[in-house]
């Protein structure tokens, strides 16, 4: 007596009588995995922006954040804290003396300082004045930054391992010195999600021109063993924004819209032979792509920005890809949900001619910096805003080669440096923590750069111990097995 086949729940020919434990278990994974990209690709079509284009893990935030998206201006190069924020006059009065052995003690220095025969100590030929309320020090480098000093919480005794810029910028970026690993942006984005489905959620602006600092690489703004759609995204001061977004001369919107629904097809077809999810974020990168043709333009175009607001930010706010232009911008993404927006300045490594270096630094992103915390406190945006400035490390106390009435350089400093921070719920017109005398060593109330991001993740109403991923066995997070959130930093 013969039966009829039982209906197969899998796809194929195949039936339950034919088919192994292990096959049919492996087609109703595609099969469950085609469902989760029918929803990615019609959520990815949807037009409107009030619809998140990135909802997030569940769960989070865990607890009610105070900041909804941050601005990281990076000094890329390590600022003198010495010279801008964290005045020391024994400097000034023992200049040109040796830094005594016991000041130093056994950090080791650079290949740069360390044969130097002589450690002379060199303090800063730039005045310092109290500014506000707060009575917070500035350089006469800094006049815009000292009209905002009540705005803003300023971090002496930033610390770090990193004693050379690649693993200094890489650990502030990844919090690890050694690359591969999701920067900063990516954590966010993957996280907490996107508010904008025409815009990604961690976009990078570069300061154009700078060509005497070190390099900046790609994945500062990566997603390491993240999905790669949580990496960031360069916008460029060229006619295109973004690298091929515009169509080539000839191709129709429509006709490029045909040959992305062929390729969707075509990457539909491949998914369901491999459940890979980098096959589902290659098309839901090219569905973004196509609605930046739109947003892109329209986010970069200055013409309904007054005169007024586009001249406080200085006389590079019309020049595209200047630090000043990129503030603006900034500003501009983030009005539209953009929820980590990065930029870098590059060319602070002033181990030579610092006077002359470091005021032309400061002229290029005093104004800028100031300005951008100033608009976003006139559009009511600050109190959700944490907007960032700092570097990689500080720079010594004593001159690094030949030291002249006029002329310096100093080396780069990792025990303690000075960054800012306003907005997004830090504690305003702050000055915290204390160096020694000398500029040399923190005295109380050290900040890790592990420190630094759980902080930053707590103001985003995210547990820097619970935003983990899984990756070769072990469960990763931005702040490795370190880190405490700095609640005195809060307001």
């Amino acid at each position: 007596m013969s039966s009829s086949p039982r209906p197969s729940l899998c796809t194929g020919h195949a039936s339950w009588l034919s088919m192994s434990r292990r096959e049919c278990l492996n087609r109703l994974a595609l099969g469950i995995g085609g469902i989760a990209l029918a929803q990615l690709l019609q959520r990815d079509t949807e037009a409107a922006t009030s619809a998140p284009a990135e909802p997030g893990l569940p769960g989070l935030p865990h607890f009610p954040a105070k900041a909804k998206r941050i601005i990281y201006l990076f000094q890329s190069g390590g600022p003198s804290q010495l010279d801008l924020l964290d005045p020391k006059p024994l400097l000034n009065q023992r200049h040109g003396e040796q830094l005594p052995d016991s000041v130093r003690g056994t950090q080791r220095l650079t290949g740069m300082s360390g044969n130097q025969s002589s450690i002379p100590i060199a303090g800063s030929p730039f005045r310092f004045a109290r500014h506000g309320q707060s009575g917070a020090w500035f350089s006469e480098l800094l006049p815009y930054t000292a009209r905002i000093a009540d705005d803003l919480c300023i971090v002496r005794t930033l610390y770090t391992e990193s004693i050379n810029h690649g693993p200094g910028v890489t650990f502030m970026q990844t919090g690890s010195q050694i690359p591969g690993r999701p920067s900063f942006g990516s954590w966010i984005d993957y996280g907490l999600g996107s508010e904008n489905s025409n815009l990604p959620s961690f976009v990078v602006l570069i300061t154009k021109d700078k060509t005497k600092g070190q390099p900046l690489m790609s994945h500062l703004w990566g997603s390491g063993f993240l999905p790669t759609r949580h990496q960031g995204v360069r916008f460029r001061s060229a006619a295109d924004a973004v690298l091929y977004l515009n169509n080539p001369a000839g191709l129709s919107s429509e006709a490029r819209r045909a040959a992305l629904d062929s390729l969707r097809e075509l990457h539909e077809h491949q998914f369901a032979g491999t459940a890979d999810a980098e096959i589902a974020t290659r098309i839901a990168n090219y569905e973004m792509a196509f609605r930046l043709q739109t947003s892109v333009p329209e986010v970069t175009d200055l013409r309904g920005e007054s005169d007024a607001v586009i001249d406080s930010y200085g006389p590079g706010a019309r020049n595209p890809g200047s630090f000043a232009a990129n503030c603006l911008l900034a500003r501009r993404l983030a009005e539209r949900g953009v929820k980590f927006i990065q930029l870098y300045h590059q060319d602070w490594d002033h181990h030579s001619n610092l006077p002359t270096g470091l005021r032309s630094e400061c002229r290029e992103t005093d104004q800028p910096a100031a300005a951008l915390v100033a608009d976003l406190k006139a559009r009511g945006m600050l109190d959700d805003t944490l907007v960032v400035w700092g570097g990689e490390f500080g720079r010594t106390n004593y001159c690094q080669g030949p030291m002249t009435a006029t002329n310096f350089g100093r080396d780069h400093h990792p025990r303690c440096f000075t960054g800012w921070m306003a907005g997004g719920g830090v504690k305003a017109g702050l000055t915290y923590g204390e160096t020694d005398d000398y500029g040399y060593n923190v005295v109380r109330d050290g900040v890790h750069v592990h420190d630094l991001h759980a902080t930053f993740l707590h103001l985003f109403g995210v547990d820097h111990e619970r935003l983990t991923y899984r990756f070769q066995g072990r469960r990763y997070r931005l702040t490795d097995v370190h880190g405490r959130v700095m609640k005195d930093l809060l307001a």
